[in-house]
């Protein structure tokens, strides 16, 4: 086996880690946590079903790259619950850190393509980097509409504080911005998220 694929294989074996790695959100039809690797790919899906509904056109595929590599440095670093402050406070640093581990695993072009496409996510500067941010905010949130508001009570979570962790979804699409809107209205009617 020549270097190269030696290398990608090794990598592939090593990022099945993701499926380890568990989320606060529970699965909507089950009982069990999400796992990052599941996350990933319903981004992914969420992006090819969702992608008309984008303020600007974005090169698809490329957000679908983003969002299968975002979470891969939580392998290393852990899944850092969203409303979680002091978590925040060392997040980048210790994926950064998993960043270049992890793909520089692989031959050198790969390894620079994947750690770019990690940065301009984390940037939250281009098209598509906002759109592939404003699928992985609307996840989450629709999972604890589905679940009757699980995390969010879990954690004591509030309607202004999931208002402010999903604003940036307007930088995207304000049509997925006025859904998620809504989504928090009627769980705060229904009693499944506590008005602040």
């Amino acid at each position: 086996m020549n270097k190269s694929l030696q290398d990608q294989i090794q990598f592939l074996v090593e990022i099945d880690k993701l499926k380890t790695i568990e989320r606060r959100t529970r699965i909507i039809h089950g009982e069990r946590r999400e796992n990052d690797a599941e996350h990933s790919w319903h981004l992914a899906m969420m992006a090819l079903v969702l992608q008309s509904h984008a303020n600007k056109d974005v090169d698809i595929l490329k957000v679908i790259k983003m969002l299968l590599v975002h979470d891969l440095v939580e392998i290393d670093a852990g899944d850092t619950f969203a409303y979680d402050t002091v978590g925040y406070t060392d997040k980048y640093d210790r994926e950064i850190k998993a960043a270049h581990r992890l793909f520089g695993m692989l031959p050198e072009a790969q390894a620079e393509e994947l750690l770019n496409l990690w940065l301009e996510f984390e940037a939250k500067e281009t098209d598509e980097a906002q759109f592939a941010s404003s699928l992985d905010r609307l996840q989450p949130l629709i999972h604890n509409y589905q679940n009757e508001g699980d995390t969010w009570q879990k954690y004591n979570i509030t309607s202004e504080q999931v208002l402010n962790r999903n604003r940036e979804i307007a930088n995207a699409s304000d049509t997925l911005w006025t859904y998620a809107q809504q989504l928090i209205q009627h769980s705060v009617d229904q009693g499944i998220l506590t008005k602040s």
